[in-house]
């Protein structure tokens, strides 16, 4: 997979990695896959809730998750915990994304967060730490 840097270069990336995102408002969703699969060379994948993100990861293995935290059925610390007890997902980074995050079980799991609304280019550098 190519893609041009900011300089316009090209650069090749051989690895493929794939980014859950787990958010239950549509809007939210595709706009964050879509400026995922524009802007990254990573691949972007929506889910809209927790059973969905559990069930996704049956069949594959992402680099990363975004997650909202009010999501319906579970909440995105719920989904933390679930995915983080399984072996082969222990190290995979979590953006959690609120517009009330809860900062308590945030820090007590060390996790990255973002509040809600955000700037993009912040979410892309974000993104990019997180997978480099």
């Amino acid at each position: 997979m190519a893609y041009k840097d900011s300089r316009g270069s090209v650069k090749r990336h051989t690895a493929h990695k794939t980014i859950l995102v787990v958010e239950d408002d549509d809007s939210i969703g595709d706009l964050l896959v879509d400026v995922l699969s524009q802007e990254t060379p990573y691949e972007a994948v929506l889910v809209t809730d927790g059973f969905q993100a559990l069930e996704a990861v049956t069949t594959m293995k992402p680099n990363l998750f975004i997650t909202d935290y009010r999501l319906p059925y579970m909440d995105g610390i719920e989904l933390y915990d679930r995915l983080h007890a399984a072996k082969e997902l222990e190290n995979v980074p979590v953006l959690l994304i609120s517009a009330y995050p809860p900062m308590r079980e945030i820090q007590k799991r060390k996790l990255i967060s973002m509040t809600k609304p955000f700037e993009l280019d912040d979410l892309l550098d974000t993104v990019e730490r997180l997978l480099a």
